[in-house]
């Protein structure tokens, strides 16, 4: 084999080239100018990607120093590493590879001082970030509690993704901006003192470097001949002003990306970024990558036609050589519980069937629907796993939730009482709760008993005590209202009125809204128990069976955790409107918000090699409230000739109802296939009541119901009343 004039003989080089398709193989062989990859899903990218660095070190196109690889994770990088050393027969020493965060570091460390910093500069984490702010918000007597300083770190952060240090910030528009814009000016100043820098300074110091250092950066175009980026779709605007300075030397860049997987705008991905590469390198070629290696024909379809419907994309048309396959399977049911259990059974059937555990996926669109999942795996103890975050209840939120339900239940459950006494902040430090510790060691009571007893002496004082007082109150309070308030609106007062519900809402961290929805999701299940005490039980065997478990699993997570995974099995749940598309994603970046869901969409289904089952509930329980809900539009779009589609069979709801209504044993709803309504009719529906019928559209029903207004319900969830 030969690339542009240069012959290569390396037999494990040869064997993989061999195998590429001829479009993988161009993406290789056009080593010189810039070039575009638009790998699809499944199509091989990250083999072009090894392959092609392969190819330029073998055809002596380039010494190892003289190539930059960037990628996103350090474990793709080093996957990178490991793969090129195998395809040239040994390590590359020298070769600059790794993450756009790693490389910025080399690069500063040589050239620190021309930014007034020493090359041994500290690099600090979240949690030091998060500190120095506090400081400096102290120092200049800013309102925390108006102001959180995770908050203003947020902001900071986004203006670093953004490439905009603090002198290029003209006119900060809101309130909250401008009180950033004046600590980002105090804390870039305070770096600068401590000899350190954070994460999104790496890159943003290196454009500085650049910008300000003309030699500094024809020193570094001169030396690269080549750059290779990995997920280019997924660069900010910091990155890729980078990535344009450095390819300004030899002009031979290689980006490697999907604009239909771009994914991540709400952490600074610019999906621009790509769908420009024309503009920003005239004269570029691109190359798509169609063929996919991975799901069948149906599956692929499915996506295509789905993503066909966005405006901002390229364009790409995915194939197989796969024959036939499965269709892609939609199931509607009547609620998130048996939505759980026609999982489980489908789960449980395949692995009948020999179907490996670790080759099934269910995929959710928010962290909260994962709790009906691994409740009913537990109930039949099918084995799993949460990936990209911990089960539901091990989570913080939820950990701490648990903490206020125990002690209103067992009021000397010390490490209880121990983790909530001070969250939310109240003002109680370490030394008192020394002092609590302890008086109870030697009384040998527990820490509550203690705390009561303290309350009569002058050991504590102040706030400390002020708070204590008021705690220990409203622990009282609690548990005389557990005998007379229903469990479950009972754990929600006590979340409201301890003040750690509106601790997470005055959070405006990026995880707030999530933890937020898991609070809602954790009181739902405890209205699913006879009683608090049933429900800590059921948890504590939850706890004790999670260390159980097998080696193969199924693995459940987010559609932002799966992407770059593939399983055979897919479960893709809760397709709905108000769940899927996400409204917050909806309503803060309006269209192209509803693009990026549609792309979370397209990444769901194309991870699926053999079967994708996406299913919808039609009433989902929201703030505690039931609500009816309409398949996700994102159903309409996907090809009929690629799905088949179950409405939702014969059923019997089990669900507590927080308002009274008719007995939900006697009430079945029956498949509505052939079942005709007219306009004025009255009809029942089993939480709404009684309504009449106002509007027909295809299968949807527009209801005028007596006591809620008007919804619009599936037929197959309806009765006539006639």
């Amino acid at each position: 084999m030969s690339v542009e004039g240069q012959d290569i003989t390396n037999p494990e080089f040869l064997e993989q080239l061999s195998s590429l398709n001829p479009a993988q193989r161009q993406a290789i062989e056009m080593t010189e100018g810039s070039l575009l990859v638009l790998a699809g899903a499944g199509t091989g990218k990250t083999r072009v990607l090894t392959t092609r660095l392969a190819a330029i070190l073998l055809s002596r196109k380039a010494w190892p120093s003289q190539v930059l690889a960037v990628t996103f994770t350090n474990k793709a990088a080093h996957e990178m590493r490991e793969r090129v050393a195998s395809l040239i027969g040994g390590p590359a020493e020298g070769l600059w590879l790794g993450t756009f965060h790693s490389v910025c570091v080399r690069i500063l460390r040589r050239h620190a001082e021309l930014l007034g910093l020493q090359n041994s500069f500290t690099i600090l984490d979240t949690d030091d970030q998060l500190r120095l702010i506090k400081q400096i918000i102290k120092a200049e007597e800013i309102d925390d509690k108006k102001f959180p300083p995770r908050v203003l770190a947020s902001i900071i952060s986004r203006w670093k993704d953004r490439a905009l240090m603090p002198e290029k910030i003209t006119s900060p528009s809101t309130e909250f901006e401008k009180v950033a814009f004046h600590v980002y000016g105090l804390y870039q100043a305070r770096l600068k003192v401590l000899n350190a820098v954070d994460f999104g300074d790496l890159i943003l110091l290196c454009l500085k470097l650049f910008t300000e250092h003309s030699d500094v950066l024809a020193h570094y175009t001169t030396q690269f001949h080549y750059i290779l980026v990995d997920e280019y779709q997924d660069t900010n605007v910091a990155q890729y002003l980078w990535l344009r300075l450095l390819a300004q030397g030899s002009g031979n860049i290689c980006c490697v990306g999907d604009d239909d997987q771009s994914i991540y705008g709400w952490r600074g991905a610019e999906v621009g970024n790509i769908l420009r590469f024309e503009k920003d390198f005239p004269g570029a070629v691109i190359i798509r990558l169609e063929q996919n290696y991975r799901s069948n024909s149906h599956i692929l379809g499915a996506a295509s036609g789905l993503i066909s419907q966005n405006k901002g994309r390229f364009g790409k048309t995915l194939w197989t050589e796969q024959d036939g396959g499965e269709k892609v399977h939609i199931q509607g049911v009547w609620d998130g519980e048996e939505e759980a259990r026609v999982v489980a059974d489908h789960v449980e059937n395949l692995h009948r069937k020999s179907q490996s555990l670790n080759q099934m996926a269910i995929l959710v669109r928010a962290g909260f629907q994962t709790r009906e999942f691994e409740e009913r795996f537990i109930t039949l103890g099918v084995p799993y796993r949460v990936i990209g975050g911990p089960r539901f209840y091990e989570r913080l939120e939820i950990r701490d939730a648990l903490a206020y339900m125990r002690i209103v239940v067992q009021p000397n459950d010390s490490l209880a009482f121990e983790r909530i006494i001070n969250t939310p902040k109240r003002g109680i430090g370490t030394s008192t709760l020394q002092i609590l510790h302890q008086y109870a060691r030697y009384e040998e009571i527990s820490l509550t008993e203690a705390t009561l007893r303290l309350m009569e002496t002058d050991e504590l004082r102040g706030k400390a005590k002020t708070a204590l007082q008021g705690l220990l109150y409203d622990m009282g309070r609690w548990r005389k209202q557990l005998e007379t308030m229903a469990h479950g609106e009972l754990a929600r007062l006590v979340l409201d009125e301890s003040g750690y519900t509106a601790m997470w809402q005055a959070d405006k961290s990026p995880e707030a809204p999530g933890r937020l929805e898991n609070l809602k999701e954790f009181v739902n299940a405890i209205d699913e128990f006879e009683s608090l005490q049933a429900f800590l039980e059921h948890v504590s065997l939850v706890m004790e069976n999670a260390s159980g478990t097998g080696t193969e699993m199924v693995s459940i997570m987010t559609l932002h955790s799966a992407k770059g995974l593939e399983f055979n099995n897919v479960f893709l749940a809760g397709w709905e409107e108000g769940l899927f598309p996400h409204p917050r994603a909806l309503g803060e970046a309006g269209g192209a918000g509803l693009e990026e869901e549609r792309r979370l969409a397209y990444v769901g289904l194309t991870r699926a090699r053999e079967r994708a089952i996406i299913t919808f509930a039609a009433n989902r329980r929201v703030h505690n409230q039931w609500q009816s809900s309409m398949p996700s539009r994102f159903i309409e779009e996907l090809p009929i000739e690629h799905t088949e589609r179950v409405n939702v069979g014969k059923r019997t709801l089990s669900y507590r109802r927080p308002q009274p209504t008719p007995k939900l044993s006697s009430f079945e709803p029956q498949l509505a296939e052939g079942k005709d309504f007219h306009l004025r009719q009255r009809v029942f529906h089993i939480k709404f009541g009684y309504g009449c019928v106002m509007a027909i559209e295809g299968d949807k029903l527009e209801i005028d119901f007596d006591h809620t207004g008007v919804k619009k319900i599936m037929k197959c969830f309806v009765k006539s009343a006639e």
